[in-house]
């Protein structure tokens, strides 16, 4: 018997002949297919909404979210996770990525990297039960990412597939499945292209959902945010003027004295309190800048 072929992996409708193509048409295919990420990923909507109030869950209660992908997916996992410390404050372990290859593997392709089932379940050997773990993989078939979501599961640890293919391997090693049913690629194969966009989408909604329950975010502003750059540096002062209400002199102050904290500026203000105290409100009020200032 042959082996099934996913979806992934199956030909695109009309079967395009690409290199055929007049370049103005293959660019609108291209681009155009791109649109089925997004639907795809709309679909999953209620299935990522759980997925983020488990997760947030566990990182309340100490706990780290683990990306595992390999190829394309690795290195989508790896951008998200990087993004999470300057852009919400958080520790560096608090969202890891491990990827098939190691970080040589950021950079050009390892050969045989996603087939390497033990080094999967090695990333996973420390997994605890408050921590959560994210399988990323568009065939769902990567022996290096099901191996992870076995190994984590096993240790009690929550696990999420986010894979293309409802009927693969890691869709039933994980507890919790998100398929982004993206079919067949215009370039057949390629699911760097509109899997990989669904998965960029998906994960975005994950972490930044994940951020917002944890308090990281007020309104929509980023109150967490690291300063490390002029740009940010300025948003920082930009959100302690119209969150706290003064003028920009006074914001400058305010984020010197509380030690450039976004939050701990505006409380000091809000609650006409010292940084120490500030400081002291948010950690009792798990972090959340609406809490204390209720």
């Amino acid at each position: 018997m042959s082996e099934r072929v996913p979806a992934t992996e199956g030909v695109h409708a009309g079967n395009p002949q690409l290199d055929l193509l007049p370049t103005s048409e293959l660019i609108a295919l291209l681009v155009g297919d791109q649109r089925d990420a997004v639907a795809a990923v709309a679909v999953q909507s209620a299935a990522i909404a759980r997925a983020v109030d488990e997760i947030a869950a566990r990182l309340r209660c100490g706990g780290a979210l683990h990306y595992v992908g390999a190829g394309t997916s690795g290195r989508l996992a790896t951008l998200d996770a990087a993004e999470m410390p300057p852009t919400f404050g958080t520790a560096p372990d608090l969202v890891r990525a491990h990827v098939a290859g190691g970080e040589a593997a950021l950079v050009r392709a390892i050969e045989g990297a996603e087939d390497d089932a033990q080094a999967g379940a090695a990333v996973m050997r420390d997994a605890q039960p408050c921590d959560a773990a994210v399988g990323i993989s568009a065939s769902g078939g990567a022996p290096y990412v099901v191996a992870a979501i076995e190994a984590a599961r096993a240790r009690r640890a929550y696990t999420v597939a986010l894979s293309s293919v409802s009927s693969s391997r890691l869709v039933r090693a994980a507890e919790h499945a998100i398929v982004v049913e993206t079919g067949a690629e215009a370039l057949t194969g390629s699911t760097r292209l509109k899997a990989g966009t669904a998965q960029k989408i998906a994960l975005n909604a994950i972490s930044t959902a994940v951020m917002v329950r944890l308090g990281k975010v007020y309104g929509n502003s980023m109150v967490d945010v690291v300063a490390n750059n002029e740009k940010l540096r300025r948003r920082a002062l930009r959100l302690v003027t119209e969150l706290a209400g003064v003028d920009e002199r006074r914001a400058r102050g305010l984020l010197e004295a509380a030690g450039g904290r976004v939050k701990a500026a505006i409380v000091m203000e809000r609650k006409r309190c010292d940084a120490a105290a500030a400081s002291e409100l948010l950690e009792r009020r798990g972090g959340s800048l609406r809490a204390a200032l209720e």
